[in-house]
């Protein structure tokens, strides 16, 4: 990621990322770009000598409030035994910092959280490495994973002044999605925008008719993409909570077999995370018969996402493949609405 980017902005980036690391005694550390998405992300050591990750986040995207909940919740899971990063305190026992605006830079706040070891389950858009036995265990481990996470989630309890997004009906389907009206979206065919108009409303009847105990609801990690699972010592570790929040538990299990559907071995990695799944929590074969719902939501949402960032190479094709894809997918709707 650091290698497509101009000379003058990653040096802006090293010096904000110095800037924030003062305020946890760590001015003289280098810092290593990792990524530059909606947050800067950075490898850093600690005074220990231990890797940590230091996060700048995109101005504007999550409030104070909504940050710090993010640190919260995973600091619980954390503390319930699960394999996710925890927030490492500032000198002052802050875990988030304010950074004011700089000529290069709005006002952000930045954070650290502890380094997770392992590797990427994969990439989006290549084959998966692993071989046949090996995806089984890893899926079936990340379904177990996850119901731990659904389990812990239910069981926490949650503080008053907690904040997250909610991938609710509105949240998804409403006049402002999380991620942007994918529908009407600048940069998308008019044909596009009028069937992906009608697959909106479609979904929406669909989901009226759910009666609303028929689907798990409450605090999902909402970005269990590839890159967002480590695989390491046999099992899993999920890392970057950023888009945490309330929403259907279908909605975690379609977004970590989204990008895995083209896999020869999909039926078995759909099979083993499921069977993972329900070795810790209920999962009926009738909420189960929504999967492809919440597979096509999960892809609408990339659509509404790409809009909103103009600046990103190739966004026109980008739009048109995920506006094609959305549509494939809800061809395997079961239900007409």
């Amino acid at each position: 990621m650091s290698e497509a980017l101009p000379q003058d902005l990653l040096d802006a980036l090293d010096a904000r990322a110095k800037e924030a690391m003062a305020h946890w005694g760590l001015s003289n550390v280098k810092p290593t770009l990792l990524k530059y998405r909606e947050n800067a992300v950075f490898r850093i050591t600690l005074a220990d000598g231990a890797p940590a990750a230091l996060r700048l986040h995109r101005p504007g995207y999550h409030d104070e409030t909504a940050l710090r909940s993010e640190l919260q919740w995973m600091t619980a899971l954390r503390d319930g035994g699960l394999s996710v990063p925890h927030a490492i305190t500032a000198s002052d026992g802050r875990l988030l910092v304010a950074l004011r605006p700089t000529d290069d830079f709005a006002a952000q706040h930045a954070d650290i959280v502890s380094w997770m070891h392992g590797l990427p389950l994969g990439e989006s858009g290549l084959p998966l490495s692993h071989g046949p036995e090996a995806q089984v265990a890893i899926f079936q481990a990340l379904g177990t994973m996850m119901a731990d996470m659904h389990d812990l989630a239910d069981r926490w309890p949650i503080p008053p002044d907690f904040k997250r997004p909610a991938w609710d009906m509105e949240g998804l389907l409403g006049e402002n999605p999380v991620w942007g009206r994918f529908w009407d979206c600048d940069g998308l065919a008019p044909e596009h925008k009028l069937a992906l108009c009608e697959l909106r409303h479609q979904l929406r009847r669909l989901l009226d008719a759910v009666p609303p105990e028929a689907l798990d609801y409450g605090l999902i990690h909402a970005d269990l993409v590839r890159e967002n699972v480590l695989v390491r010592d046999g099992g899993v570790a999920f890392i970057d909570f950023d888009d945490a929040g309330f929403g259907f538990r279908l909605f975690d299990i379609a977004t970590a077999l989204l990008k895995n559907r083209n896999e020869p071995n999909y039926e078995v990695i759909e099979r083993s995370l499921i069977e993972g799944y329900r070795t810790k929590r209920p999962l009926t074969d009738a909420t189960l018969a929504m999967l492809p719902i919440f597979m096509t939501l999960r892809s609408l949402t990339y659509i509404g996402w790409f809009a909103t960032r103009p600046e990103l190479p190739g966004i026109a094709a980008r739009l048109k493949r995920y506006a094609d894809e959305s549509l494939r997918l809800a061809q395997a709707l079961s239900v007409a609405a």
